[in-house]
């Protein structure tokens, strides 16, 4: 269902959003876990590192898509929490279209720079032939992987972080019977692995699809909405792009990463994939955090409850500190344990060394959960320099520590690339957010006295009264800003966002 995220207790409204967003970031997770297992146990090591191999180059260029079509659910958000239906379905509008030229170029261009890019990286001789099977099936189904995210990030900028997770465990499950089909009795190898995901997000878009056309009507797009100005895409544009180039910037480090452990061998590729799997589980636990922050703070920028957003944001930081102090604390335990169900026996090698990543990384988790609290933030309130001076700061500190402490110590260097490019941005995002919460303490608050009684429909939808399922539209008083001081608000959104 679609909810205002502008009235409420602000840490509960955060956390409830949250916790849908947090399965459903384990979830994804959790298929490419799969993905990982079956191929580590049933095609060997080798292919594991080959799949590993690819991570770094699909980063570059799907993290650029990602990010793009997360930036692009921002103005979504703004115009939602503005109580302006019309202005979210032009958003909607502007950024499918830019999400679709985006897909198009990607699934032309990409596969045919796999290889190249995977030689250039200094992929292993053995590795090479699957890392390009695995890189140009996952290219070729870019454009599934894109509508999805974008499609969900709308779905979530109207308030609605349940329904994505529906239709990514359907596809989570679906994913797991397919690439148990494609790798074992298929025999499709690594390249089967990659088409079972590709297959599981093009089945999660046409759900989406049929979900807003049945049960979305803020969403449900008129004639009207599709003559998209330049005005649109340029808005779209400015807060899609950097996030994007922060995405990119970041997967240049990684680059530099995934070079020194080629030259490390087949081990290391494979102990950093096996790591990084485990690792990814729970930074998806923070990054659900920051997403839902951003989509609070945009919310209520657009609603004009600064008060909210320096309440919000200080809570959620405490929040992300708890957080990462447990997952970093379940990781420095049971990290081999975890290792082990990936690789097997007669691993050992692989087992420490991915061990080791794990203690380094559970030990600076709370720099990250402040990390992206902050960045979520700020790119709520539409600030995009910052985020991505934060993105170039990581790409040095992940690209030095790689050289050069990977020169020095070898596995354990490049373990540390990522705590260190955590420190570095977080460092610079605290003085930042700082900076804008003193200009959101300048800020006139829609209070009671200042907000229509105007009231906006929220469909709700499934089970919300015991088991039984609701299907109905409820009036829900929403804080709307009278239209003088509405346009205030968005001129000086539009000011801030320049820096």
């Amino acid at each position: 269902m679609s909810r205002t995220l502008t009235t409420g207790s602000p840490w509960r409204v955060i956390l409830a959003f949250s916790v849908p967003l947090l399965i459903g970031n384990v979830v994804q997770q959790m298929y490419h876990i799969v993905d990982a297992v079956v191929v580590g146990r049933w095609l060997g090591v080798d292919s594991l590192a080959a799949v590993g191999a690819t991570g770094s180059m699909l980063f570059l260029l799907i993290g650029f898509a990602w990010g793009l079509t997360s930036g692009f659910a921002i103005p979504t958000a703004q115009a939602f929490g503005a109580g302006d239906h019309a202005a979210v379905r032009r958003s909607v509008a502007a950024g499918a279209a830019l999400t679709a030229m985006t897909s198009v170029v990607l699934t032309v261009v990409a596969p045919f720079l796999s290889r190249p890019l995977l030689e250039l990286l200094q992929t292993p001789p053995e590795l090479l032939d699957d890392a390009t099977t695995f890189a140009v099936v996952s290219f070729l189904g870019a454009g599934a992987t894109m509508f999805f995210n974008y499609l969900a990030a709308i779905i979530r900028a109207i308030g609605d972080s349940r329904t994505p997770l529906i239709f990514l465990t359907v596809a989570c499950v679906f994913n797991v019977v397919l690439v148990v089909l494609m790798v074992g009795p298929l025999g499709w190898g690594v390249g089967g692995a990659a088409l079972a995901t590709v297959v599981s997000q093009a089945l999660s878009v046409g759900l989406c699809l049929d979900y807003i056309r049945r049960r979305i009507p803020v969403l449900r797009m008129r004639r009207a909405d599709w003559r998209i100005t330049r005005a649109d895409l340029a808005l779209h544009l400015r807060l899609g792009l950097p996030m994007g180039f922060q995405a990119s910037i970041i997967a240049i480090g990684t680059l530099a990463v995934q070079v020194r452990l080629n030259e490390l061998g087949a081990d290391a590729v494979a102990a950093y994939t096996t790591a990084s799997r485990v690792d990814g589980l729970a930074i998806a636990l923070l990054q659900s955090l920051g997403l839902a922050v951003s989509m609070f703070v945009a919310q209520n920028y657009g609603g004009g409850r600064p008060d909210r957003i320096r309440q919000g944001v200080a809570q959620a930081t405490w929040m992300a500190v708890i957080g990462a102090v447990g997952l970093g604390a379940v990781l420095i335990t049971l990290g081999a344990p975890l290792v082990r169900l990936f690789v097997g026996d007669g691993s050992d090698d692989v087992v420490s060394l991915a061990a080791l990543m794990l203690i380094i990384n559970g030990a600076t988790y709370t720099a990250l959960g402040v990390l992206f609290v902050l960045r979520g933030a700020l790119q709520g309130l539409g600030h995009t320099l910052v985020p991505t001076i934060t993105g170039i700061v990581e790409l040095f500190m992940r690209a030095g520590a790689a050289v050069v402490l990977g020169a020095l110590i070898g596995f354990a260097g490049v373990a540390w690339s990522n705590p260190l490019a955590w420190l570095g941005a977080t460092a610079i995002l605290i003085p930042a957010y700082l900076r804008a919460r003193r200009e959101l303490a300048s800020m006139p608050v829609a209070r009671a006295d200042h907000i229509s009684a105007a009231t906006t429909p929220v469909p709700v939808v499934g089970p919300a009264s015991g088991s039984m399922v609701v299907d109905a539209v409820v009036t829900q008083p929403v804080p709307v800003v009278p239209a003088r001081r509405r346009r205030r608000t968005v001129a000086a959104a539009l000011r801030r966002s320049r820096g």
